[in-house]
C-alpha cells in the first residue's frame, strides 16, 4: 500500500505533523507501507513564516506552495490513500482535495487536531475570511474516505458530514521520547518550578492566571516560572525564565519543571484542542494543572492525575498544594505518566492509526 501525505509544514517542524502522524512512520514501514511525503512549505518558508514583515517573501512561499500542490495530480496514480492533514493549501477553495475525491477517485484519510472551521469574526477581516475559506473543512470531511480527529468535538463536526469517523488521539512516544528515564534531570532542589510550554499563539493564555502566579511568587520565595516557547511572554513576574524552544532541548527543558500548566479559555476553539500539554506534562510525570475544558476532562482524573481548575481561586489553591508538597507532586506525577502510558502513548494507539489505512 503506498500512501500521500499532504501536510503543511516541512518534516520535524511542527509538533501538530510530529505528534499526529510523523511518529507513525517507522511503524508504517514495518507493515509494509510506502509514502511519500509532500508539504506545502519548505525549510526555507517556514523560518519567515511567523517573523513579523516580510510580506513579499511569504507570497512567493505561498506562490511556491501553489505551484507544487498543482502538479499532485500527475503523481497520484502511483497511491492508494492520500492523507490530509488540516488542508492541502492554507488559502483558496478544496479545489485540490475535490480532484483527489471526485475525478482521480483517491481515498482521502482527512485529519485534523483543531475546530479549524471556525472563523475569527472579531479580528479577521472579511476578505481575510473569505481568502481562507474555512467552509472547505466541512466539504473535505464529505468527500474523505475516513476522517481522522483529535477528540470528540471534533468528531461530533466530522459526523454531520461522514459517518466514517475514527477518534485518533494526539499521543506521546513514552518509550524513546517522553521518557523521564532517558534523561538526566536537573531540578533545583531548592527551587519549585512551575512550567508552561506552548507556541506564540497561545502565549495569550497564561494571562488569565498571571494574578494567580503573582499572588503565589510573593507568597513562596522559592517559586520561579518557566516558560519554553518560540516567542518570549509579556509577564508581569518577577521569577520569570524564558526558554526558546527547540526539538533538540523540547524534553530536556520541559524536565525541568516541577509543575505542569495548561490554561484556557472556555470556547469553541479552546474545545478542539487535544490536551497535547498535559499530555507532554504527564508523560514526564510532571502533575499537570489544566482547565476543564475540552478534551481535558478525559485526559485529567481530578485529584489523582492532576488538578482541573476553573477559577482563579481554585488554580491558586492547587497550585499552593503542589508547591508545599513533594510527595503529592510525585505521586501524581506517577499516576498521570501511567494514564498516557495506557491511553494516548504511541504503542497504545498503534492499531488505531493503522486502521485509517484499511479497506
Amino acid at each position: 500500500m503506498k500512501i500521500l501525505f499532504i501536510v503543511p509544514y516541512p518534516l520535524s517542524k511542527s509538533p501538530s505533523q510530529r505528534f499526529r502522524f510523523e511518529q507513525y512512520f517507522q511503524i508504517l514501514a514495518q507493515n509494509n507501507f510506502t509514502f511519500h511525503v509532500q508539504s506545502f512549505v519548505d525549510d526555507g518558508g517556514w523560518a519567515i513564516l511567523y517573523q513579523p514583515g516580510k510580506g513579499l517573501q511569504k507570497f512567493w512561499v505561498i506562490t511556491k506552495g501553489l505551484w507544487k500542490r498543482m502538479l499532485i495530480p500527475f503523481h497520484l496514480y502511483f497511491y492508494d490513500f492520500v492523507f490530509i492533514h488540516r488542508e492541502a493549501a492554507p488559502v483558496g477553495p478544496p479545489l485540490l482535495e475535490w480532484l483527489i475525491a471526485n475525478v482521480f477517485r483517491k481515498k482521502i484519510i482527512y485529519d485534523f487536531d483543531d475546530a479549524i472551521w471556525l472563523t475569527d469574526r472579531k479580528n479577521e477581516s472579511y476578505w481575510f475570511r473569505l481568502l481562507k475559506w474555512r467552509s472547505k473543512v466541512a466539504s473535505i470531511c464529505k468527500w474523505s474516505y475516513k476522517v481522522s480527529a483529535g477528540n470528540l468535538f471534533l468528531c461530533n463536526f466530522a459526523r454531520q458530514y461522514n459517518l466514517n469517523v475514527v477518534l485518533n488521539p494526539t499521543t506521546i512516544d513514552t518509550e524513546k521520547v517522553h521518557n523521564a528515564a532517558l534523561f538526566k534531570v536537573n531540578r533545583n532542589p531548592h527551587k519549585v518550578c512551575i512550567g508552561w510550554t506552548g507556541s506564540h499563539s497561545t502565549l495569550k493564555y497564561l494571562h488569565s492566571i498571571e494574578p494567580v502566579l503573582a499572588t503565589l511568587e510573593k507568597k513562596y520565595p522559592q517559586l520561579e516560572f518557566l516558560v519554553i516557547a518560540d516567542k518570549a511572554p509579556e509577564l508581569a513576574l518577577q521569577n520569570l525564565r524564558f526558554l526558546p524552544w527547540s526539538v533538540e532541548t523540547e524534553i530536556s527543558g520541559l524536565l525541568q519543571a516541577d509543575i505542569g500548566i495548561m490554561p484556557l479559555p472556555d470556547d469553541e476553539w479552546a474545545k478542539g484542542k487535544c490536551g497535547f500539554k498535559a499530555l507532554q506534562y504527564m508523560a514526564l510525570e510532571i502533575p499537570a494543572l489544566a482547565s476543564p475544558v475540552g478534551v481535558n476532562i478525559q485526559i485529567i482524573t481530578h485529584a489523582q492525575t492532576g488538578f482541573l481548575c476553573s477559577t482563579n481561586a481554585e488554580w491558586e489553591a492547587s497550585l499552593e498544594v503542589l508547591i508545599t508538597n513533594s510527595t503529592l507532586r510525585t505521586q501524581m506525577g506517577t499516576a498521570g505518566r501511567a494514564e498516557v502510558v495506557n491511553n494516548y502513548s504511541l504503542l497504545s494507539n498503534c492499531a488505531n492509526f493503522l486502521s485509517l489505512f484499511r479497506k
